[in-house]
């Protein structure tokens, strides 16, 4: 019995080594979920090259300009671009229609 105690001692960590393990993989594990959260911080309106969130810009603006901007600053970042286009214009129609008829 006393070789397995000796050999289990020896893996033993002190407390504060098995805190940091611990908060090491807390922290992976947060950040993971931040990095995969699809309602939060979906993808593809976090990847883009400026490195700010498309929001952080859209909500600056009207409902119509604001959308027109998120569909043109996420299109390369989905799998069709041509259709984020088109809703983009969809938007901007709108807005010229509201603008032009009051």
């Amino acid at each position: 019995m006393g070789h397995y105690e000796n050999q289990y001692d020896d893996d033993l960590k002190t407390s504060t080594e098995v805190d940091e393990v611990i908060y090491d993989f807390q922290v992976s594990c947060t950040q993971e979920k931040i990095e995969n959260d699809a309602v939060n911080n979906p993808k593809h309106y976090t990847n883009h090259p400026s490195g700010i969130e498309c929001i952080q810009v859209t909500e600056h603006m009207g409902f119509n300009l604001g959308n027109a901007m998120k569909y043109i600053w996420r299109c390369d970042l989905k799998k069709d671009a041509i259709e984020d286009l088109k809703k983009a214009r969809w938007y901007l129609d709108r807005e010229i229609n509201k603008r032009e008829n009051g």
